[in-house]
């Protein structure tokens, strides 16, 4: 099939600031949640390569700028450092700010516009060591990072965005107990969603005050960004495969979906939380700071879907609830490096639900790529990783994100993850997801994989109106 870029549909580059950026103590940057955990336990990290490293994008800003542009890409988003912009009085770090006024000067002067997200699973050491999430002080400390933020550079940056994928450190820190401090507490888990909620509510707030008092560009737009994953189950299921599904979608989609166009949290989701006796506590006057968290539109990051079951058990070890457990799909297709599933087909079943449920929220696919292990495996003659893998993987997700559009979606743009090879948490560079390649071994070297060239050539042919 010839892949046809629909007219007004934006292609780009997403990234992150603590997964490229480097330079950890430079320019006055506090120490983050990650560089705590490096520091505690290095060997947690894939070859003990721990959160100070990224890409050194804080270097390499301009050259890797200029590299989108080469590639027709037309936008790019990553994210403010909130340990780089503020100091531990919350108040603005100037060093820290002159960095990001040079990115956003670079990208203008290239022709490029640049999103920008507001937290990356980046907390300041000194604020999770109060508590993080769970402490309703870092969620008004996050407020204060916000209106900093909109007031130094709203002028420069036209898209805002809060979070991205606000639902992985409740599920990652405090569900799964897969990241530091390794908590396995669900109700915990749902007090830090809602803090997060409520934090990304306030710093809505901060943005129409911003945009009323002339800080901020006309036009200038506020989102949030997470991984949608729509939640499939069996395919004869019983009453309680379907109340997994009600659960998970409840919790990993609707939460977020209901808050950012409706202003409220799922009441059912609630309700059987509160049966549970595992609801977050909800304090007055809440309600009114959730109805300021409404958006303009959505970022989805895809990568798999989620399959669910009804759970073998009904609490954990700790009496709290369990709603689902994983699903095997026998027709399941995998990345066997990443050890997630490829469907491509669930980017267009989101855009189906989000037409039927929620029609009148523009989205853009803001995260998809293929991690892959060892790519010098791949390596051609020349030099260059022959990632056809990639290619393909790029391919079907757009042909059925351009399905999606034809029937209806409002589905407005693409940004691959990561274009670069970048630093990825706990796993480092184990997976290796760019389109371009970064040598570690030789001062972090650029090097364009065979898939850089394929875009290139796509958006070309949208560039030159050609079918």
């Amino acid at each position: 099939m010839q892949l046809s870029i629909p007219k007004g549909f934006f292609m780009g580059a997403a990234m992150s600031g603590p997964q490229t950026e480097g330079a950890y103590k430079k320019d006055h940057r506090l120490e983050s949640f990650w560089d705590t955990w490096s520091d505690l336990s290095i060997s947690d990290f894939y070859n003990k390569v721990g959160s100070y490293v990224g890409n050194n994008f804080y270097e390499k800003y301009e050259e890797d700028i200029k590299l989108f542009k080469s590639l027709h890409l037309d936008s790019f988003r990553t994210s403010i450092q909130w340990t780089r912009l503020m100091d531990q009085n919350q108040k603005l770090n100037p060093e820290g700010a002159a960095f990001y006024h040079k990115v956003c000067a670079c990208a203008k002067d290239n022709g490029i516009e640049l999103f920008m997200n507001l937290y990356h699973f980046d907390m300041p050491a000194y604020l999770y060591a109060r508590g993080g999430w769970e402490n309703r002080e870092v969620v008004e400390a996050y407020a204060t990072y916000a209106r900093t933020a909109f007031r130094e550079f709203g002028k420069e940056i036209r898209y805002w965005f809060t979070f991205n994928e606000p639902i992985v450190e409740p599920d990652q820190e405090y569900r799964s107990g897969n990241w530091y401090p390794f908590i396995k507490d669900e109700r915990r888990g749902l007090q830090v969603q809602y803090h997060i909620a409520l934090a990304h509510s306030l710093a809505v707030r901060e943005f129409h005050k911003a945009k009323e008092e002339g800080y901020l560009l006309d036009d200038a737009q506020i989102g949030l960004i997470n991984a949608f994953a729509p939640p499939y189950t069996k395919e004869n299921p019983t009453p309680e495969d379907l109340e997994a599904l009600r659960m998970t979608d409840g919790i990993h989609n609707r939460w977020w979906l209901d808050l950012c166009t409706s202003g409220t949290l799922p009441k059912d989701v609630f309700d059987t939380l509160k049966e549970y006796h595992a609801a977050p506590e909800v304090r007055p006057g809440d309600e009114e700071i959730l109805k300021c968290g409404r958006v303009d539109w959505l970022g989805f990051n895809y990568y798999q879907p989620t399959r669910v079951q009804a759970p073998k058990e009904k609490l954990d070890e700790s009496g709290y609830p369990r709603f689902a457990d994983p699903y095997i799909w026998p027709e399941r297709r995998m990345n066997v490096y990443r050890g997630w599933e490829i469907y491509p087909k669930g980017i267009y079943d989101f855009g189906m639900k989000m037409k039927r449920e929620y029609p009148e929220m523009k989205f853009f696919i803001s995260e998809n790529g293929m991690g892959v292990e060892h790519e010098d495996r791949f390596r051609n003659e020349d030099g260059e990783i022959q990632d056809d893998y990639r290619i393909e993987f790029v391919r079907d997700h757009l042909e059925w994100v351009f399905k999606a559009i034809e029937e209806g979606a409002q589905c407005v743009g693409y940004h691959y993850w990561g274009v670069i090879d970048n630093w990825s948490w706990s796993n480092a560079f184990k997976n290796r997801y760019g389109f371009i390649e970064v040598d570690l071994m030789n001062n972090y070297e650029r090097r364009l994989k065979k898939s850089a060239r394929w875009i290139k050539d796509l958006i070309e042919q949208r560039d030159n109106g050609e079918d």
